[in-house]
């Protein structure tokens, strides 16, 4: 078994607020995911016109939820 296997079992095994305190911990060390220079603002430019143009395309806040929920189960 790997360490990351071994430590991935390892932190399986803790509470979900020790999960969620290490993830956060992990998380910090790493870079920023954005990388532009804009620091996205022409991403949500581009999918705020998306959405204009197709107001369909889009879900609501009560949809996002749903599928949030039904990702992590």
């Amino acid at each position: 078994m790997t360490v990351i296997q071994e430590l991935g079992q390892k932190a399986g095994q803790l509470p979900e607020f020790q999960r969620a305190a290490l993830a956060s911990k992990l998380l910090a060390t790493l870079p920023p995911v954005l990388h532009d220079a804009d620091d996205g603002v022409a991403e949500a430019l581009r999918r705020d016109a998306d959405l204009d143009a197709d107001p369909v395309a889009g879900m609501s806040a009560a949809e996002f939820r749903t599928a949030v929920a039904a990702s992590r189960r």
